[in-house]
């Protein structure tokens, strides 16, 4: 089945919240904070103030994401902007600055709605993702997999919401970086 991807605009707002929940947010009310909130914020803010939050992203027209349809049904959502947008990185041991390249962009998580999981949503989210980032100036594009290969144990498939290396991998990505066993850093081949 066909899949159109389209940027999450004040005009698909209401399609993120049809694919999110209401309630849900997605992940436990998390509306793709997670990675722009310091830990107090996401403990202070999850559910209903976190939506505000990215409704305000949104309006903004800062495109915080993509929108996997299928049969005009939203059925997929990939996080990606600039670096810069995503604080936790910056402050994550694991995961901060591997060099002062300019105009990195980052993809930092997947939702696929649980009746699309395992039919290529989430790879053509990651293709889009990276056009798109490519469109809006990106010079690399990266992100933060776990490697199902380097985990102890099996993940649970709410704990792969930034994808896994296979999927980057099998894309062209290619590790840069690894400062912890299951969570590389990985960057796709030059944009430009």
């Amino acid at each position: 089945m066909t899949l159109q991807v389209r940027p999450v605009t004040p005009d698909r707002w209401d399609d993120l919240v049809a694919l999110f929940g209401l309630d849900r947010g997605a992940y436990s009310g998390c509306w793709c904070m997670w990675w722009r909130q310091t830990a107090k914020e996401y403990d202070r803010d999850h559910g209903a103030p976190n939506r505000e939050a990215m409704r305000a992203i949104v309006r903004e027209g800062r495109e915080p994401g993509l929108l996997a349809y299928r049969r005009g049904e939203p059925v997929g959502w990939v996080s990606l902007g600039p670096r810069g947008d995503f604080g936790r990185l910056d402050r994550s041991r694991v995961l901060g600055r591997v060099d002062d390249e300019e105009g990195v962009w980052s993809i930092v998580c997947f939702y696929i709605h649980r009746r699309h999981r395992r039919d290529g949503v989430a790879k053509a989210l990651l293709a889009a993702a990276v056009a798109r980032a490519a469109e809006r100036g990106a010079r690399c594009v990266e992100a933060y997999p776990v490697d199902l290969g380097a985990a102890a144990a099996k993940k649970a498939s709410a704990e792969l919401f930034t994808g896994t290396l296979a999927m980057f991998e099998d894309a062209g990505f290619r590790e840069v970086a690894r400062r912890g066993t299951a969570r590389p850093i990985v960057r796709a081949p030059a944009l430009r």
